[in-house]
């Protein structure tokens, strides 16, 4: 019986939807950078798993002006 050598490897996470870049993430909910980045960090670049996130918090993201282009 041989023993596979056990490694500290991090489980991959499948990518749900579009990636989201931190400060899209931080801007489209008016997050601060500490926050985005935590959140960014312990969910994942996956605009779907940031958007139900965000929608279980009841934080709704901003409404797009026309200063934003």
């Amino acid at each position: 019986m041989t023993d596979a050598p056990k490694t500290a490897t991090p489980a991959r996470r499948v990518l749900r939807g579009r990636p989201y870049s931190m400060s899209e993430f931080a801007r489209k909910y008016r997050l601060d950078d500490k926050e985005a980045k935590r959140l960014y960090e312990k969910f994942g670049p996956s605009a779907t798993e940031l958007d139900l996130l965000m929608a279980a918090k009841r934080r709704p993201p901003r409404l797009p002006t026309k200063l934003d282009s």
